[in-house]
């Protein structure tokens, strides 16, 4: 479960961010989650619920997620397509000449301070 790992992360951030602007309670923190990532929001959710009660900074924070839709840029074509829907082959000229554009990200949109 690297759920937890990018939890201990995110909190990390969240001190510094609150040690630069003297921060002493954080109301909610929303993340960007790539469709493709690999990350399990539930499972993030859950090492939230845990791992914000060893900390008083975050322990009455929410933590939201929105989740960034894979998309795939095809070099033979140059058009880009849905992943999930259709794969490494592009659905516009069947070439299997395509990289990931995004989809595959984990960051912090937006903190919100008490």
């Amino acid at each position: 479960m690297h759920e937890l790992g990018i939890i201990v992360h995110i909190t990390r951030t969240l001190q510094e961010a609150a040690k630069e602007n003297q921060l002493t309670q954080i109301g909610s923190v929303t993340l960007e989650i790539g469709e493709v990532s690999g990350i399990v929001p539930e499972f993030l959710t859950d090492c939230w619920e845990y791992y914000r009660k060893k900390f008083p900074l975050i322990e009455d924070s929410e933590l939201k997620i929105e989740t960034l839709p894979a998309v795939t840029f095809c070099e033979n074509c140059e058009k880009t397509y849905p992943t999930v829907q259709f794969g490494k082959q592009c659905p516009y000229c069947q070439s299997g000449s395509t990289y990931l554009l995004k989809g595959n990200e984990c960051n912090i949109k937006e903190i919100e301070a008490c």
